[in-house]
């Protein structure tokens, strides 16, 4: 059985350490591997206990603390086999913490991609810490930080006691318009041990995600740092694999401009609706729900993109599909 692989990122100063440091010292994550990239950046060498192998070792609370030098896929590989031959304990889910400027898509895609990897480890949860304080700044500056934001499945906003609260208010609702599908958090009210933080990940509640995130309908496409985000709805069952070709070649054109794709689709010869969901080029596996999470059977895609002509998104598909009916 795979084990799920959760990440934590967010801009530089965000706030991330301090949130691993908690982390790590919650006895309820012993069975956790947790993997960054250099011990001096965490600052945890006070909690170290004893050196199990060269950047390797084994936390207060039990988990396993791994400094990724080099490429990802060989650590994750080296700490299963390494797990299998019991040198350390047998953890049940890794913890991934980036550095402030990554961009969170080329950790996904290799999940997704890489078939030694996907028969050991699957994505859970991805953890965006945002700062409130200067979430404004950084979301006109830099694009590491809508990156982050629209791939996150949980937002976690940091230093809200250092402003207004209505300045709160405000990035609530952008980061609602920029990624519907996230839930948010203050983390000050995130406890250690909490299954919403370090869950298996919702793709073990799809249904859930679906309800929240069709929800969001805006009346016009809105634009923040740069993105869009457009909502197609249409009617009538599509052709599974029809639609599959043309989602196929959009990504592939237009891949590092699409931050972010969910959908839920009435495909026909299917009673049961199907779930996608993808950031940027890397599109995850489909999930069929068993039944509509409402009354409503229609198929609608939500699509957060940048500097792509949401007009022309809409063309594309209507021209492809064969004009089905899309919703104004």
């Amino acid at each position: 059985m795979s084990l799920p692989l959760n990440v934590i990122t967010g801009f530089l100063g965000s706030g991330k350490t301090t949130l691993l440091k908690r982390l790590l010292t919650d006895q309820s994550l012993g069975d956790t591997v947790v993997l960054i990239n250099e011990f001096g950046e965490v600052g945890i060498d006070h909690l170290l206990v004893e050196e199990i192998a060269p950047d390797t070792v084994l936390l207060p609370s039990g988990c396993v603390c791994c400094s990724v030098r080099g490429d990802l896929k060989a650590a994750l590989l080296s700490l299963h086999e390494r797990r299998g031959r019991g040198e350390i304990p047998a953890f049940r889910r890794a913890l991934l913490e980036t550095t402030g400027l990554a961009d969170p898509t080329p950790i996904l895609a290799t999940l997704a991609k890489d078939a030694q990897l996907r028969g050991r480890y699957h994505l859970g949860l991805l953890i965006t810490v945002v700062d409130a304080q200067h979430a404004a700044l950084q979301q006109g500056l830099h694009p590491e930080w809508l990156a982050q934001v629209t791939a996150a499945d949980r937002l976690l906003l940091s230093k809200a006691d250092l402003v207004e609260p209505p300045v709160v208010e405000a990035l609530r609702l952008a980061l609602g318009q920029l990624n519907p599908g996230a839930e948010q958090r203050l983390v000050t009210e995130v406890t250690q041990g909490d299954e919403w933080l370090l869950g298996e990940g919702v793709h073990t509640d799809v249904t859930a995600e679906v309800q929240r995130w069709q929800l969001f309908a805006p009346v016009n496409p809105q634009r923040h740092a740069q993105a869009q985000v457009c909502c197609l709805e249409f009617e009538q069952p599509l052709d599974w694999m029809t639609f599959g070709v043309w989602l196929s070649m959009l990504l592939r054109c237009h891949g590092p401009r699409i931050l972010r794709v969910k959908g839920i689709l009435d495909v026909t010869d299917s009673a049961q609706p199907i779930v996608i969901h993808g950031v940027q080029h890397c599109l995850h596996a489909p999930v069929h729900l068993p039944a509509w999470p409402s009354e409503q059977r229609r198929s609608r895609l939500v699509f957060i993109v940048r500097d792509l002509d949401v007009a022309q998104l809409r063309r594309s598909f209507e021209a492809f599909i064969g004009h089905v009916g899309l919703a104004p």
